[in-house]
């Protein structure tokens, strides 16, 4: 007679910020995940039409701001002009559109949360460059992993800085993946959780070939205890408050059951 393992505990992602409880990608919404106990921040990063980092997620800025066209086309004085807060509550009124530099800023003044970076896009080794040296000046390379959707992103991202983590995000996959992830040097393979349902095989195939696996985007207890019970390394979240606080009852009760007792199974 034996206890059963409790799984290991996945890092908590919070995506775009804590995009629950203040506007996602802002620097109100960073906040908020540290104060949330998040391990890690999830944001995406754009380049404005005169070349600087921005955090926003969608093309246009249309769904998030009180200005409409798209991010390429708005240099970075337009961008800051907008309201990226309003949209979410009038309490967030004046919330502005962050450059990543602002948020090495942050990483730098709040230790003990790291950044999973998406580079939106197909990026070229001298935007690519802009974003390392930030990360490079703010002294955060250990607490950074960039990741996109797009095989050439992260092959520039390895050429211009080869030291740092990188991660692929996936929608699919098929026989390729696993040749184009060593090809990539990649550390993360991160699918959405859909994908893992379909295909609840590929966690193992992507564990057995090294990878670790952060999973996006998942909101709900039955999501998490599916996650955690395969033994993803991360789950992605909209809301890393309740996830730590699930994450934690979940293992407080696993504890307090294995210490009386009541928690066995046979051999």
């Amino acid at each position: 007679m034996t206890a059963l393992p409790t799984p290991a505990r996945p890092l908590v992602i919070a995506h775009r910020g804590n995009s629950r409880v203040a506007p996602q990608n802002t620097l109100v919404a960073l906040e908020a995940a540290w104060r949330a106990g998040a391990d890690s921040i999830e944001i995406d990063v754009q380049l404005s039409a005169d070349g600087v980092a921005v955090v926003i997620h969608d093309d246009t800025v249309d769904a998030t701001t009180d200005g409409s066209g798209a991010v390429t086309d708005l240099d970075l004085a337009e961008l800051r002009r907008l309201d990226a807060g309003s949209w979410f509550s009038p309490a967030y009124s004046g919330q502005r559109v962050p450059t990543f530099t602002e948020v090495t800023e942050f990483l730098v003044a709040r230790r003990g949360i790291d950044l999973l970076l998406e580079l939106k896009g197909e990026w070229d080794s001298v935007g690519a460059r802009s974003v390392v040296a930030a990360i490079r000046s703010a002294g955060l390379g250990d607490r950074v992993i960039v990741q996109s959707f797009y095989p050439g992103t992260v092959a520039v991202l390895a050429e211009v800085a080869p030291e740092l983590r990188r991660g692929l995000l996936i929608a699919d996959a098929d026989d390729t993946l696993f040749d184009m992830c060593t090809e990539l040097g990649v550390m993360a393979c991160n699918p959405h959780g859909e994908l893992l349902r379909a295909h609840p095989e590929l966690l193992g195939k992507l564990h057995g070939a090294g990878l670790q696996v952060m999973v996006w985007t998942a909101n709900e207890p039955e999501e998490w205890a599916a996650l955690t019970e395969a033994g993803v390394d991360a789950i992605i979240t909209d809301r890393p408050d309740a996830l730590r606080g699930w994450l934690s009852a979940q293992s407080d009760w696993g504890r307090s059951v294995t210490e009386s007792g009541r928690l066995r199974t046979s051999t």
